[in-house]
């Protein structure tokens, strides 16, 4: 059953119950990268570490060294 499947049924079960609908799928994930995103960024400043661009700098660092020929 895909994930649309399972909105449309729980969204039916949930009209003829009386309770409140669902949200539909992915209302909500901006929310939710936003909040894992500022979730990592406090604990890299309490573990006294760079707190912004730390996997842009990662792959940079990877992508530069299979770059470089010999390595």
């Amino acid at each position: 059953m895909s994930i649309t499947q399972q909105h449309l049924l729980d969204t039916y079960r949930a009209r003829h119950l009386g309770t409140p609908v669902p949200p539909a799928p992915g209302t909500h994930d901006l929310r939710i990268v936003r909040a894992l995103r500022e979730y990592r960024r406090s604990r890299a400043v309490l573990a006294e570490r760079p707190a912004r661009a730390r996997l842009r700098h990662a792959l940079r660092r990877r992508l530069h060294r299979r770059a470089r020929p010999g390595c």
